[in-house]
């Protein structure tokens, strides 16, 4: 007798072995000779992080059993009683669901997490959590305070799903897609030939200003686009330099700018 998974089941737990898996991938990747393309010194990691990488990990289980909870929930609410799989729409259907949940998710992410460096206490108890990564690196992506990981991307990622009327089965691939994303943002290299560099303005370096320091009140745009960035003026630009040493480092056009940032 056959054994068939339905697609919501699918679609709650296969972005979460993506995301183990890509991260492991640059866990591999970390081991090898690859300074060159570092965003920051290999030994920095060690010094400004102040949680332990086993730390990490038991923050970023505790954020996806809560996602499990809420994807498993939204589909017992949505679903058929009858358990008849949706049909698929055509493909150019599925692209525009890709492209309208892409732009709920960015917008939700951009205004939540902004408010979330706005509110003193919002940053201070709850945001502050994913900011002791200041040297961030790929199975990290998700290291958030559990109520941020709620709000930010499990009730992000449902609306996405909500409004752009996919199905369960484009769900899969979207979600994996996004966190695919999420994780390569917070890779702390810049490799060549990424294809996701290539496609997108939001990328690892661009989320590393916003990991610094002075970058903390700009770029809050994830994961997609920087539109909101640029229409709203929290945009920093960069420019991807050689670092002294070896390696690259994403340095803020403006420096002044930077420096009152900083100084705030």
């Amino acid at each position: 007798m056959a054994f068939a998974v339905s697609d919501e089941l699918l679609g709650t737990f296969v972005p979460i072995a993506v995301y183990w898996l890509y991260s492991g991938l640059y866990i591999v990747l970390d081991r090898m000779e690859i300074d060159d393309y570092r965003l920051h010194p290999k030994g920095e990691e060690a010094v400004k992080n102040v949680v332990s990488k086993w730390t990490v990990v038991k923050g970023v289980l505790v954020q996806q059993g809560f996602q499990i909870a809420v994807s498993l929930l939204l589909f017992t609410i949505i679903g058929d009683d009858n358990g008849t799989v949706r049909k698929q729409p055509p493909a150019l259907v599925i692209a525009l669901q890709f492209i309208i949940a892409m732009f709920v998710m960015d917008t939700w992410q951009y205004f939540m997490h902004r408010y979330m460096h706005i509110n003193k206490f919002l940053y201070k108890h709850i945001h502050s959590k994913h900011h002791t990564l200041v040297v961030p690196y790929a199975f990290g992506a998700l290291y958030n305070h559990p109520l941020e990981g709620l709000i930010l991307d499990t009730i992000g990622g449902a609306l996405s799903f909500l409004v752009a009327g996919m199905t369960p089965r484009t769900a899969i691939f979207f979600f994996s897609f996004a966190t695919i994303k999420t994780v390569d943002d917070h890779c702390g290299l810049w490799l060549p030939g990424n294809i996701l560099h290539m496609l997108f303005s939001n990328n690892s370096a661009y989320h590393d200003i916003h990991h610094q320091l002075y970058g903390n009140k700009y770029n809050f745009s994830q994961p997609f686009f920087v539109m909101w960035d640029k229409i709203l003026g929290t945009y920093m630009p960069y420019t991807l330099e050689e670092r002294k040493g070896g390696g690259l480092e994403a340095r803020p056009v403006n420096l002044g700018l930077a420096a009152q940032s900083k100084s705030d």
